[in-house]
């Protein structure tokens, strides 16, 4: 699959979930969509001069809005094409919401946000604060990983193999 065949094949299942999306497909647009956003903020750049730093102009965020779905559709289908559940995208969201979860049970929220820190590795919150982040960084690389693995052959729970 080229790639001009993954990003049309992506936009018109723009909002399917269903199925599976092979590797090419899934890369090829991934590629697109970095590229469209660079392209789209060298032209915020050109167009709009930053007045406090940093932010994103508006084309970049209309770009970053317009592939967001179907990004995350096609990873959806590319899980499904390695045999796993699209949830399994997610994890890395649980893991932060799992940590600020935890954070807001067990922390005064107040000296934090104030720049005092050092509430956060007092006795026994260090300990399972340390492995929360240990996990926090490590499942985007699981998700990675996942991403990057090769298609099952035939059909599967998903459906029938990309052709």
């Amino acid at each position: 699959m080229r790639m001009t065949e993954a990003v049309r094949t992506c936009l018109r299942k723009y909002f399917r979930f269903s199925g599976r999306a092979s590797r090419p497909e899934y890369w090829y647009f991934v590629l697109f969509c970095v590229l469209l956003g660079m392209v789209a903020s060298f032209a915020d750049a050109a167009l709009f001069p930053p007045s406090t730093g940093s932010e994103e102009g508006p084309l970049a965020s209309l770009v970053s809005l317009a592939t967001f779905v179907p990004l995350l559709a096609a990873g959806w289908r590319r899980m499904h094409d390695t045999g796993r559940s699209g949830l399994y995208l997610l994890y890395p969201l649980i893991a932060i919401f799992g940590i600020a979860s935890f954070l807001a049970f067990t922390v005064e929220i107040d000296p934090v946000l104030g720049g005092d820190l050092g509430v956060l590795f007092q006795d026994t919150v260090s300990i399972v604060l340390f492995c929360a982040l240990l996990v926090a960084f490590v499942s985007p690389l699981i998700v990675l990983w996942w991403l990057t693995r090769p298609s099952q052959p035939g059909p599967n729970t998903y459906g029938d193999a990309p052709g």
